[in-house]
């Protein structure tokens, strides 16, 4: 029963990477020893796809190029199920960790292997860890130049890691004259809560984060987006074990429910891609 949802349609998406090229690991495993390292991304987002078909649930699908390059097939999979395939860069490599050149580069090489492996134009964008920042915001004009509609790459809250509390909590276009849709966020007792999903998700008892969620379509009148990864429904996943607690913790907590707890999600509100829910957005892009 879709009880406390009404009756709107909020987006899904997922930033396709594998468990060991996430930025809480960064410290233990460099790009040089992807190669190395035991593959699972592939195996986990077709799961997530079955389980996206079994609930009539579309989504926005954030591939890192690494991963396209490696599992085109997987890029092409998705595209024949409807759902919408846009890019996450190629390296993972945080924004403002590149000079403009090396951004170029990353974003220029995802998305031109994208949109030859599905055929279409590769309209959206992710950065890796939400970092875009206010030190890196001329990355958004080389999105724009490079032909992207829109970005989903800002938090507005406070974390470690990422974060721009006094950036616009809604969808907006950039002076640039590209779209920016930031993370969801709930505000509370005077704070931005981050609601969007993530370890967030994966930390809190379903039941509330059902409640955040409501109350966010109740109180803003806009659709909420939701964001995780394909390793978040792999408990069997192996374990870095040189990891910092913290890093730990945020990674491996409730994995084993993750699962579960998606079932629930997708029942209880309705999903679709970034194209479906912002269309009339995307259509006055400049």
């Amino acid at each position: 029963m879709k009880d406390l949802a009404p009756k709107k349609l909020n987006a899904m998406t997922v930033d396709v990477e594998d468990y060991f090229q996430v930025a809480a690991f960064d410290q233990q495993i460099t790009p040089n020893d992807w190669s190395s390292m035991q593959v699972r991304v592939d195996r986990n987002t077709r799961l997530l796809l079955d389980q996206f078909d079994r609930h009539n649930a579309k989504a926005t699908f954030f591939f890192l190029g690494w991963v396209a390059e490696r599992y085109p097939d997987l890029v092409k999979e998705v595209t024949r199920r409807g759902h919408e395939v846009a890019s996450h860069g190629y390296s993972h490599t945080k924004v403002f960790q590149q000079t403009h050149a090396e951004f170029t580069d990353d974003v220029s090489r995802a998305k031109k292997l994208l949109e030859d492996l599905t055929g279409t134009a590769v309209a959206g964008y992710r950065a890796p860890s939400f970092s875009i920042n206010k030190q890196s915001e001329w990355a958004f004009q080389i999105l724009k130049d490079l032909g992207h509609q829109y970005s989903s790459s800002t938090y507005p809250v406070k974390h470690d890691l990422y974060g721009v509390p006094d950036w616009p909590q809604t969808p907006y276009v950039r002076p640039e004259g590209i779209w920016e849709i930031p993370m969801p966020t709930l505000t509370m007792l005077g704070r931005q809560l981050p609601i969007a999903g993530g370890g967030y998700f994966r930390l809190m008892p379903y039941w509330l984060s059902k409640l955040l969620i409501s109350k966010f379509l109740a109180e803003d009148k806009m659709p909420y987006m939701f964001y995780f990864h394909p390793w978040e429904i792999d408990p069997e996943q192996p374990r870095i074990a040189n990891a910092g607690l913290k890093s730990r913790f945020r990674h491996y907590v409730n994995l084993d429910r993750m699962e579960g707890k998606l079932d629930l999600l997708l029942n209880d509100f309705q999903w679709g891609s970034f194209s479906q829910v912002y269309k009339d957005q995307l259509a006055r892009s400049n």
